[in-house]
């Protein structure tokens, strides 16, 4: 084990800094070897495609849904310090090798997809944990069937977030590509835009291990999935279904995310009743690779706290701010 990481997350009010003692980060190897060891494995069969998962853990029940370009896999370091209090369950989103016709995909068939498998794994209730594009997932779960989901937290999350021009054009261009994105002839210059912009955050502490971690996770998915998933996005607006969810959410982001505007947080903050914040400094897109300890210990402790003072349904963090609560 590393030793234990310390650090602070601000709260949505900017005002002050909120300690969150980390406990001890699990090295990769351990947590990928415990993984593969103690992980129940399966597939259901959807009504539009096989979907991969892994469960592990006991205690409540919690479902991760990733982002745009990775794999149910980046949330094992993550579920490694999670599985003696919660259940897991982590699945892939359609990828094209598994009987899915992504060019027929709508989001309400992401959403109705998780839905599904919650059925099948019969799980009436269960905590939502959403990253990046995940994040549009969790949010229209969460407004579908609120009794089915009480929490959640979103990394990196969003409910509206436009392509660039650049992005556009290149996800309508590989739209119809077959392979995978490991495959890719230009995946060099691709994976070299992405480290100018997150590789500094891994080099930075000493995690390049769980740098080529996400680059292979990422490098497994198809490069149509990743296309069009990303002009699906483009497309979306959940801004106006924000005031209809009552559960309470928590927003984490990364201090030095490039790939999530502010503008894009702060609509997400202002939209919901029932939101807080945490910002994680010296952090990028991906805390769940860089920040695992420290994003554990915050899940830990948003799913567990009671009610605030604002609201009966409303949890937060160690006396974070949430705006439902009194001034």
């Amino acid at each position: 084990m590393s030793a234990t990481l310390a650090s602070t997350a601000r709260d949505s009010s900017g005002e002050r800094t909120m300690p969150v003692a980390a406990g001890p980060d699990w090295p990769l190897d351990a947590a990928l070897a415990a993984w593969r060891m103690e992980a129940h494995f399966g597939q259901v069969h959807t009504p539009r495609y096989r979907c991969r998962f892994f469960v592990w853990g006991h205690g409540p029940p919690i479902v991760f849904v990733h982002g745009l370009a990775d794999r149910a896999r980046s949330f094992v370091p993550l579920v490694a310090g999670l599985r003696t209090e919660f259940t897991a369950l982590a699945y892939d989103l359609p990828n094209g090798d598994d009987g899915a016709a992504l060019g027929r995909y709508r989001h309400r068939d992401y959403v109705a997809d998780l839905i599904e498998l919650l059925e099948r794994m019969r799980w009436r209730q269960a905590y939502l944990f959403g990253s990046s594009f995940g994040s549009t997932i969790a949010l229209a779960a969460l407004a579908a069937e609120p009794g089915r989901f009480p929490r959640a937290l979103l990394q990196g999350g969003f409910a509206y977030r436009p392509l660039s021009r650049l992005e556009r054009g290149l996800s309508q261009f590989l739209r119809y590509r077959r392979g995978r994105l490991g495959e890719m002839r230009f995946r060099r210059q691709l994976q070299a835009r992405l480290e100018q912009r997150e590789n500094a955050v891994f080099r930075r502490l000493g995690r390049m291990d769980f740098f080529h971690f996400l680059a292979g996770n990422s490098g497994e998915v198809a490069v149509a999935a990743a296309a069009r998933r990303a002009l699906l996005l483009d497309r979306i607006d959940l801004r106006p279904m924000l005031p209809h969810i009552s559960q309470p959410v928590m927003q984490i982001y990364g201090e030095c995310d490039s790939l999530v505007p502010p503008e894009c947080e702060q609509a997400l903050l202002d939209g919901l009743p029932h939101a807080g914040r945490i910002v994680i400094p010296e952090c990028g897109h991906y805390p769940q690779y860089t920040h695992t300890a420290l994003l554990t210990e915050i899940v830990r402790q948003f799913l567990t706290a009671p009610p605030c003072p604002g609201s009966a349904e409303c949890g937060v963090i160690a006396g974070a701010a949430c705006p439902a609560s009194p001034a």
